[in-house]
């Protein structure tokens, strides 16, 4: 028979990064690597990360609650629950909660490469490293992605 895999509320590999936190729902073991998914937590008025873009992975947000702004090159939206956004790789994106209640969104990695970039950046924080460009840079490297402030070709 095939395993099943199931995650109940609590359940999950638990990361956070600076007051961010991401909760691993799967990291790609069950689906051939495929597929990544977290449910990420984002408190009141905080920023996103700095814009970028991936070259090897698509990622799916789902608002679950709150608010969130995503800019996609010079282009931001305020988007609340029930929307979705995919972003393609090459497009440069980032999100930041502008609200007063914590932001939910449910995310997705296809496939899962990006779940270790997490467990990475967890590393880096706990080692006493800052969370800047400089620092973040060689991670993103890793896993092929790229600041950016322009819009992708």
């Amino acid at each position: 028979m095939v395993k099943v895999s199931i995650v109940g509320p609590g359940e999950g590999e638990l990361i956070a990064n600076g007051p961010s936190q991401i909760r691993i729902l799967e990291d790609g073991s069950n689906t051939a690597h495929r597929l990544g998914i977290g449910e990420v937590v984002i408190p009141p008025h905080t920023p996103g990360p700095p814009q970028h873009r991936h070259a090897q992975h698509d990622e799916g947000f789902f608002v679950i609650s709150g608010d969130v702004r995503f800019t996609i090159g010079e282009d931001s939206r305020d988007v609340g629950p029930g929307t979705w956004v995919t972003v393609p790789p090459g497009a440069p994106h980032t999100f930041a909660n502008p609200g007063d209640e914590p932001a939910v969104m449910l995310t997705t990695f296809t496939p899962d490469l990006y779940v270790q970039y997490f467990r990475d950046l967890k590393a880096m924080v706990e080692s006493g490293q800052p969370m800047n460009r400089e620092t973040m840079a060689p991670i993103w490297k890793n896993y092929a992605t790229e600041p950016s402030t322009e819009f992708a070709p």
